[in-house]
């Protein structure tokens, strides 16, 4: 009995239960965009802004985990405990794959709509200009640029 507690305490981190670690995270994006075929700068962004990489993250609107996924969208794409790191990291990215399909790879409908809804987007397409929908497009554009092309980074020694 005394040996299977051991086990478990050990394997509560892995299963989303405390902070994740950020090496089996970043290597979950990297898996999961490979195997569904999306640019991993483009989920690893989402995540940037959506949780800052905090695996507990909960939004005001009730979304959860390090993709911030909604209940229903979790339960959606099956992520059945969305705090299991694992589980939130497929389920958002297996979402991201669908927006793609729907808007035809465009990344900035695709963001515009993982933040405010494909519907909304869908009927809207470029027309959307609100301002936290337009700000949160570009917050994710600055990640992903600055992911896919590292040499951008500003320096941090000043200029002479």
């Amino acid at each position: 009995m005394r040996r299977w507690l051991h086990l478990l305490l050990f394997a509560l981190p892995r299963f989303g239960f405390g902070q994740a670690d950020p090496a089996l995270a970043a290597g979950l994006v990297r898996q999961y965009a490979a195997h569904y075929r999306v640019p991993s700068e483009l989920i690893a962004a989402l995540i940037d802004v959506e949780s800052g990489w905090n695996p507990r993250a909960v939004s005001d609107k009730g979304a959860m985990g390090l993709m911030q996924l909604m209940p229903a969208t979790a339960r959606r794409f099956g992520a059945f405990s969305p705090f299991n790191v694992e589980q939130n990291i497929a389920a958002g990215t297996r979402y991201v794959t669908t927006l793609m399909w729907e808007f035809h790879g465009d990344l900035r409908l695709v963001s515009a709509a993982y933040y405010a809804g494909d519907r909304e987007i869908g009927r809207e397409k470029l027309e959307c200009h609100k301002p936290e929908v337009v700000a949160y497009v570009q917050a994710v554009r600055m990640h992903y640029m600055l992911r896919k092309f590292p040499a951008m980074r500003p320096s941090r020694r000043s200029a002479p």
